[in-house]
């Protein structure tokens, strides 16, 4: 059973236990509501949002995306309920699509569920958006992203050279370019 040790806005610090090796162990994490990042060919490229993120000081290329809950008592009470993540993912990231990219999706497939790791517990839901239609974008207070087209073999340098900021996310479009190619 997880006792929550701190709640803030956005994480949480969960203890629980853990049997390994024949013992009680007592573990904890910090948990967040999950996000999702959404892969979007558009002919022979990809779709890419310029963002400024106060975390990198400046502008970064990303996936766009966004959360999957706005808050984490959203997330709470999913976890509670025993709501479908993924599920409840799929339907951010239609929303995030229009909000920052400016399109209406209309088809979706999963792509990749990334686990951050056992003491952090932030996963990241990619998705395929596999047709669209083109709308305006609905940014909220503060936001300033542009969405940019870039063709395969620049994507790829923009993961490889650190352009594409965002670690997690550049392995996981190192690994869809590498499929889609097959």
């Amino acid at each position: 059973m997880d006792r929550i040790k701190y709640k803030g806005k956005i994480l949480e610090i969960v203890e629980f236990d853990v049997t390994q090796g024949g013992k009680q162990l007592v573990f904890e994490c910090a948990r967040r509501s999950p996000g999702v990042r959404l892969i979007i060919p558009k002919g022979d490229t990809i779709l890419l949002s310029r963002e400024e993120r106060h975390e990198v000081g400046g502008y970064d290329y990303r996936l766009p995306g966004g959360k999957v809950f706005d808050t984490l008592e959203e997330y709470s009470s999913a976890l509670e309920r025993g709501k479908d993540i993924q599920a409840e993912a799929a339907e951010g990231a239609k929303r995030e699509a229009r909000e920052e990219v400016g399109i209406e999706v209309t088809d979706l497939s999963f792509f990749h569920k990334s686990v951050c790791g056992t003491t952090v517990v932030w996963d990241l839901f990619y998705f395929v958006v596999n047709s669209f239609s083109e709308t305006a974008q609905e940014l909220g207070e503060g936001e300033d992203i542009q969405i940019e087209a870039f063709d395969r073999e620049t994507v790829k340098k923009m993961c490889l050279d650190g352009t594409i900021q965002e670690e997690r996310s550049a392995l996981i479009l190192l690994r869809y370019l590498a499929s889609s190619s097959l």
